[in-house]
């Protein structure tokens, strides 16, 4: 077992507390035996997998689904998932929350975190950042990539699924920087967090969330420049 019994019973109770409508776990794998679509890479695949169905035993108010990256094509396309492992977490509807890369160490808190706040369908934002975010009218993709050792990573991660729940127009991926070295090469990431904005917009390291939301706006053309220089963004 991933989780001890003392943590089991931590998370049952938390749950039970926290959870208030069904969130429905979606775990994209891979067949690592099956090398013809490049699959014996999947670093974490099985673990992940099992990760997430210890973590469903725990609430009947988390169902978890797995699904092949390949053999259930049409899936991965509807949730936008092109990488394994990946997990997307829908609750009422899909908020645009997703991990690639296994949620393990301190990141484990972020895949709690977002279990609960789907689960209520709130961002837990304050009212002034939540309408700041309305007036994105554009799709918006967030990547924060992060590593199980990086104490700052899980904020930052937590922050950007946050702001996923506030917009229509956001999705927020956690990126597992090791299990995907492809993509930190991409992107530059030399250090974690690195948050990814819109493929050409970085943050570097974990800020506030008033920060955040700015760095947000800038990205997607809602502020000036003279607007971001203002507030120490550039």
């Amino acid at each position: 077992m991933l989780i001890n019994e003392a943590d089991r019973q931590k998370l049952t109770e938390l749950f039970s507390k926290e959870l208030n409508t069904p969130v429905r776990v979606l775990v994209f794998t891979v067949d690592v035996n099956d090398v013809s679509n490049g699959n014996s890479d999947c670093m974490y695949c099985k673990e992940t997998v099992q990760l997430a169905t210890e973590v469903g035993e725990l609430s009947d108010k988390i169902t978890v689904e797995v699904y092949d990256l390949y053999k259930d094509r049409d899936t991965a396309e509807e949730y936008g998932i092109s990488r394994a492992p990946a997990i997307a977490i829908v609750g009422a509807r899909d908020y645009g929350i997703r991990f690639y890369g296994i949620p393990a160490g301190y990141e484990f808190t972020a895949f709690v975190s977002a279990l609960i706040n789907v689960s209520k369908g709130v961002s837990g934002l304050s009212l002034n950042n939540i309408k700041r975010l309305g007036r994105i009218d554009k799709p918006v993709h967030i990547q924060v990539f992060v590593t199980p050792t990086c104490p700052y990573c899980a904020p930052a991660v937590q922050l950007a699924h946050k702001i996923a729940l506030a917009s229509d127009f956001i999705r927020a991926d956690m990126v597992e920087a090791q299990e995907f070295p492809e993509l930190a090469t991409h992107y530059g990431v030399y250090g974690v967090p690195r948050t990814v904005i819109n493929e050409d917009y970085h943050i570097e390291g974990a800020v506030p969330e008033d920060t955040f939301v700015l760095h947000v706006l800038a990205a997607a053309g809602k502020i000036t420049k003279e607007q971001a220089a203002l507030a120490g963004l550039v």
